[in-house]
């Protein structure tokens, strides 16, 4: 949601002046900006993986190429719906200003290889992670870059706390209803349910991403984590799934929530950041949605597209 939100008041203006249908280029920032879940450090995959006692360091390595797969296939996709459009490109940049620009970058772009290397030697845990990108951060905003000035600490600080509170608030109501989920036995039932598939993983598996994506056009993330991930789990270990596997395409699909409608959190802020109607945003994103849907299930297909770069990163 914050990605969205800097994004899209920064490009979609750009984007729109260049002649680009305003709905389109909303869309595409939409389902761009649903990457960040999947790609490290992220939020989702640590909710998921203490919900489902699962490895973080796992899931986050095992994230990068299905992200990177993402990213793919929304390029691809606006380079098919764009040929329609008559746009005026802007100047192309100078080699200078190229050069420039990738040295005032560089400072920012060491953060997630800090991240990823630090996380695959083993230098620090996916906890400790968090508090060296947030600390590295800091010093490059305020030292570096300049942007972030110290009288504004307390407000970031404050910032943090209240998003924290939210998430933990979240965290514990969700512990209530895993307990009332363990109480009904509601995982043995739909182990039950689910039994004719359970010789057939795939099919096990593309059955589950259906239920997800239902839910996930109602609830928001963070909430589906956990209440959904106790029911699941069982179903998926009894099934001999990889449990960082199925964390990996249950990620995805929360994150690709966000984009579907009628509740979808990132294209309300698309469409209250760039004044449109949430109709005119949803026509936008359904190339890049759809997209999105089709790289999930050839994972699903092809478990290898996640499992093998998973395997190579893990050692």
């Amino acid at each position: 949601v914050a990605d969205t939100a800097a994004l899209a008041a920064l490009l979609l203006p750009m984007m729109v002046k260049a002649g680009h249908d305003k709905a389109r280029a909303g869309g595409l920032i939409a389902s761009a900006c649903i990457i960040a879940p999947v790609i490290p450090p992220s939020i989702g995959f640590v909710v998921f993986g203490v919900a489902a006692n699962v490895s973080i360091s796992k899931l986050f390595l095992a994230g990068i190429v299905p992200g990177l797969l993402m990213g793919l296939a929304i390029a691809i996709t606006w380079y098919w719906v764009s040929q329609r459009e008559n746009v005026t490109p802007p100047p192309k940049a100078t080699t200078a200003e190229k050069l420039q620009a990738l040295k005032e970058s560089t400072w920012a772009l060491f953060l997630p290889v800090i991240v990823i290397v630090g996380l695959k030697m083993g230098v620090f845990t996916p906890t400790e992670a968090a508090a060296v990108a947030a600390v590295y951060a800091l010093l490059v905003a305020t030292l570096v870059y300049r942007e972030l000035h110290w009288r504004q600490l307390t407000d970031v600080f404050i910032s943090a706390a209240k998003t924290t509170a939210v998430i933990m608030f979240l965290v514990a109501a969700a512990m209530v209803s895993a307990w009332l989920i363990t109480v009904a036995d509601i995982p043995r039932q739909l182990v039950s349910l689910l039994k004719p598939l359970m010789e057939h993983p795939t099919l096990l598996l593309i059955a589950i991403m259906v239920l997800v994506m239902a839910v996930g056009t109602a609830m928001d993330m963070t909430p589906t984590i956990l209440i959904l991930t106790p029911v699941l789990m069982p179903v998926v270990k009894a099934a001999g799934i990889d449990p960082v596997y199925f964390g990996v395409l249950f990620i995805i699909n929360n994150a690709i929530g966000l984009i579907t409608p009628p509740v979808g959190t990132v294209l309300n802020v698309v469409a209250g950041v760039g004044k449109m109607r949430m109709d005119d945003v949803t026509r936008g994103v359904i190339p890049f949605m759809v997209a999105q849907f089709a790289v999930m299930f050839l994972m699903v297909l092809f478990p290898s597209l996640v499992l093998v770069p998973m395997r190579w990163f893990t050692g």
